[in-house]
């Protein structure tokens, strides 16, 4: 199967209620169905350094941001095809460049193998940003089941919801069931409107009448912010106080 390797398109992110996102899909079998996969549960294990420094720097919102990350789509085996996945944005346009490998293998060139470098540009630039960054390893499992939309016209413009958002920092391999601590009310859903144009008129009506408003959402910086933030504060009290006895 032919899968899409470079990007670059706007992604916009809105939290709905159960309500907004009811209209919403009834407004879109106008213009929009669901995708052949249905509803998928995506695995994610995103990278960074020891100091967090990718989503610390991306936290403050700078005009140009990356992060790296291997993700699959559904359970796979250790040797089971991954996406290694290279995403930078970029005064609000989103760029983003992947390729597939066996997981064993990703997780083995990213914790620095240059024997298995993929000869390829896209293999390129994911070494560079591995060496730029130096020792990069896996910091946190992130899943959620997700329904894509496409739209009827053969534009590229794509609609996703994602629930049952969680995260975790052990079980770091995509051969495992999600589990965690969920990102979002059971209540709420991430809707990501995806589009190297415009933003078709009926969507923007749908939006602008059930008061729907952009907002920016990193489900890697709510689960540093959630888990893995505290827990280094944790970490470093308790060191405090054990050099105080």
């Amino acid at each position: 199967m032919a899968y899409q390797n470079t990007f670059k398109r706007y992604e916009l992110k809105y939290l709905l209620t159960e309500t907004q996102k009811r209209i919403i899909m009834d407004a879109m079998q106008a213009y929009m169905a669901l995708d052949k996969y249905g509803r998928t549960v995506i695995r994610n294990l995103y990278f960074d350094t020891t100091s967090f420094r990718l989503i610390r720097h991306s936290m403050e919102k700078p005009v140009y941001k990356e992060k790296l990350r291997i993700r699959s789509y559904g359970v796979i085996p250790e040797d089971g095809q991954c996406f290694v996945e290279l995403k930078k944005k970029y005064d609000h346009i989103v760029y983003k460049r992947r390729l597939t490998m066996p997981q064993n293998d990703a997780l083995r060139w990213l914790a620095g193998d240059h024997s298995l470098t993929p000869g390829c540009q896209i293999g390129q630039e994911i070494e560079y940003f591995r060496d730029y960054y130096g020792s990069l390893h896996p910091t946190v499992f992130l899943s959620y089941a997700r329904q894509a939309w496409y739209s009827f016209d053969g534009s590229d413009f794509r609609v996703t919801f994602d629930n049952e958002i969680l995260c975790r920092q052990d079980g770091l391999s995509l051969c495992n069931e999600p589990a965690g601590s969920p990102l979002l009310p059971e209540d709420m859903t991430l809707m990501e409107i995806k589009t190297s144009g415009g933003i078709p008129l009926w969507m923007t009506h749908l939006l602008t009448q059930n008061h729907i408003y952009k907002t920016s959402y990193s489900k890697y910086g709510t689960a540093y912010e959630g888990l893995i933030f505290p827990q280094l504060q944790g970490v470093n009290r308790n060191e405090t106080v054990s050099r105080n006895f």
